[in-house]
């Protein structure tokens, strides 16, 4: 596994809009090294190289290469999710509608299965010091079946059956991009655990 490199100074927040230009090629780099050959095929180096940064500099946006992936994962959730916007789902209660986002998220994974497997993976082997990009993936998902929710206000019941959703999901695709589970079984579980917020929806009728 490549060296991990301390940390120096991270770019201030909010970024320059120089900085986040720069922070967006970084991101694509990312994702495309990932793409063709997966989380061994992102190198800091090749990655600096692609975004056309000095490596220096990639090092004060993302000090690893753990930190860099997890990041493009957040990144790719964002735009799954301005996408799955676009087309809200048809589903009668909140859980079905969930789980048909999610699914519709899953497949989106599933037509880049090397990224996948290498953002799932970064994430797997997050330590302490990545929790505020792994803060940031979790906040994109739950801001994603909240959406498909529908609902503004939900209650606590509601957020512990959306944390148990993640959980799910989470696990889902680490069993899928290791060959234990096959599609079916994945929305099988998505569509299981999703009845969750349907039996904490004062709203939905049972």
């Amino acid at each position: 596994m490549e060296k991990v490199e301390a940390a120096t100074a991270r770019p201030a927040s909010p970024l320059t809009e120089r900085q986040e230009a720069r922070r967006r090629r970084i991101l694509r780099a990312s994702a495309q090294l990932a793409g063709r050959g997966g989380f061994d095929a992102v190198q800091m180096r090749e990655v600096a190289e692609s975004s056309q940064v000095a490596l220096g500099t990639l090092y004060r946006y993302f000090p690893s290469k753990i930190h860099l992936l997890v990041a493009t994962m957040q990144d790719q959730l964002e735009h799954m999710h301005g996408t799955l916007r676009k087309r809200p789902p048809a589903g009668e209660t909140p859980g079905e509608r969930v789980a048909e986002t999610l699914m519709r998220a899953f497949r989106a994974l599933q037509r880049e299965p090397h990224l996948a497997d290498a953002m799932v993976r970064a994430l797997t082997f997050a330590d302490r010091s990545v929790s505020p990009e792994v803060d940031q993936v979790s906040r994109q998902t739950t801001a994603i079946i909240l959406d498909a929710m529908g609902r503004e206000h939900p209650t606590p019941a509601q957020l512990s059956a959306v944390r148990v959703i993640e959980h799910t999901w989470h696990s889902a695709l680490i069993t899928w991009l290791s060959g234990r589970a096959s599609i079916a079984q994945v929305k099988v579980d998505i569509e299981t655990v999703c009845r969750l917020i349907d039996l904490t929806d004062p709203e939905t009728p049972r």
